[in-house]
């Protein structure tokens, strides 16, 4: 009865569905206000993918061609079941729970105590709201993940916003710090080399004549007897 539209890739878009910030939401088992007459089926326990609204049992006539996605209770709380999620979302990595021999995940975290994140503490928690998870699940439900992508891509476009604009090698060279850098650059490669290419010897003096022929002083006879 219920339709399921194709599957969306979530990795393949950076954007999400339309519909899905919409479904978390709405608040479902309600009173619908188009069948209140009808106690017994006018509780809103489906979601139109199509119309992005929750709708009743009695509103099925109007949705009939639609994609719908049937919404289920869990310990008081709102799930949907794995294998229509999947068909829709990538749900990897959200702890999945059993009930009525089918697999359910949470559409929002449930109140109540969380454990305090510790520095040697064990045990998986959920990366977004700290609730006891078992290995190796990262989320408590779909909310948790999806506010985890969507903070991650706010922090992106805000790191991408305060870089400096990427500049061509015409305009680097063109600048006048550009040139003053290679000037410096090609002074310190200049007195480099010339320091290398200085010979390793001791200092040359200007008369080597004067160095060669010189003796100690003009030779005296002794004088004569």
């Amino acid at each position: 009865m219920v339709g399921m539209v194709g599957v969306v890739g979530e990795d393949n878009s950076s954007s999400l569905p339309q519909w899905l910030p919409i479904l978390l939401g709405e608040k479902f088992f309600t009173p619908c206000l188009l069948h209140s007459s009808n106690s017994k089926r006018n509780e809103k326990t489906f979601f139109c993918l199509r119309c992005c609204s929750a709708i009743c049992f009695s509103c099925f006539s109007s949705h009939r061609s639609h994609a719908l996605l049937q919404i289920r209770r869990y310990v008081y709380h709102e799930v949907i079941r794995l294998g229509d999620a999947q068909k829709l979302l990538n749900c990897s990595l959200v702890q999945p729970y059993t009930t009525n021999s089918a697999k359910v995940i949470f559409l929002q975290h449930r109140r109540g105590k969380r454990r305090a994140l510790r520095g040697g503490g064990s045990g998986n928690l959920c990366i977004t709201c700290f609730r006891t998870l078992q290995c190796p699940y990262l989320f408590c439900s779909l909310s948790c993940k999806i506010n985890h992508k969507t903070e991650i891509t706010n922090k992106k476009h805000n790191n991408s916003d305060h870089l400096p604009p990427p500049s061509t090698p015409e305009e680097t060279a063109a600048t006048p710090a550009a040139i003053k850098l290679v000037k410096k650059k090609r002074s310190c490669v200049k007195s480099l080399a010339t320091v290398l290419c200085q010979p390793r010897c001791f200092p040359v003096v200007s008369d080597i004549t004067t160095v060669v022929n010189r003796r100690k002083g003009v030779p005296q006879r002794s004088p004569l007897l």
